[in-house]
This record gives C-alpha cells, sequence and structure tokens, in this order.
C-alpha cells in the first residue's frame, strides 16, 4: 500500500460523479507497481464504488464473471 502510486493523488480521480471521466485514475493505476494487488483486493472485497486497480466498478463486474 506504501508503494501505491494514488497516495499522492487526488482522490476525486478515484471516485468521479456519476458520467465523470476515470481517464486519469486509470493513467495512475497505469504506473502502479501495486496495481494487481489494488484489483484483488476489490474484487475479494466487493467494493462497489470508484476506480480499483486501473478498474471501473462495470470492468470489475465483468472481470468478476470471467474468473468465476
Amino acid at each position: 500500500m506504501l508503494e501505491a502510486k494514488c497516495l499522492d493523488a487526488d482522490p476525486e480521480a478515484f471516485f468521479p460523479e456519476k458520467g465523470g471521466s476515470t481517464r486519469e485514475a486509470k493513467r495512475i493505476c497505469g504506473a502502479c507497481p501495486v496495481r494487481s494487488d489494488c484489483l484483488e483486493y476489490a474484487l475479494t472485497n466487493d467494493e462497489r464504488f470508484g476506480i480499483w486497480g486501473g478498474l471501473s466498478e462495470r470492468e470489475r463486474r465483468r472481470a468478476k464473471r470471467f474468473t468465476a
């Protein structure tokens, strides 16, 4: 967690308003060394809001279906 690129980022980028852009959060996640750990955490804990591991809630639902 201490290595996460999002630590110094604006939290609003990871929790955009409905219809808002996720581009900035996904860019930050793309360069993050703990991206896969973050995504695993979100999938395991059924996080319903925000960008986790570079994926939106909708993208995580899809990913979860493919791994189930």
